[in-house]
């Protein structure tokens, strides 16, 4: 499959989602990194999107709770090329009734090669990245012969 090349500025646009569970996590997480959180557009589903606000004194953009299509609206973005970088501390060990949100928007990262961390230590490996406070040219598989194949 031909790629072509797509460029995250150095301002990343940052989702932060958990699970019930592992919001303490990720707030925890969040606080440790406010500073380099401050610098980047961040987005959140409900609750979590209200807490991090409060908790780390930034403005985020929060969309609906991830039950109630938060986790859709994640993912259109990102298709549309509105999202850069994924951190969705996911608890693996619950059953959720968003189960197939949470795999369809976990996919949908995949799909347009976006950076996921699903739990703390790889959001560790991933904000202390050199490539975190430069531009980078991610690679972005181009799906047109994919579209194209049912004409």
């Amino acid at each position: 499959m031909d790629t072509h090349k797509s460029l995250i500025g150095s301002k990343k646009k940052i989702v932060l989602v958990a699970h019930d569970n592992k919001k303490e996590d990720l707030i925890q997480w969040a606080r440790f990194n406010r500073d380099l959180l401050g610098r980047h557009d961040l987005y959140a589903t409900g609750t979590t999107g209200s807490v991090l606000e409060k908790e780390l004194r930034l403005h985020v953009t929060k969309l609906q709770s991830g039950p109630l299509g938060g986790d859709q609206q994640i993912g259109a973005k990102i298709a549309q090329g509105e999202i850069d970088f994924l951190i969705f501390f996911w608890d693996p060990l619950e059953p959720h009734p968003h189960d197939p949100d949470v795999k369809a928007l976990l996919r949908i990262a995949v799909v347009w090669n976006i950076p996921v961390a699903c739990n703390r230590a790889t959001a560790d490996f991933m904000v202390s990245s050199t490539l975190m406070g430069s531009e980078y040219r991610r690679q972005v598989p181009d799906y047109e012969g994919y579209r194209e194949r049912l004409n």
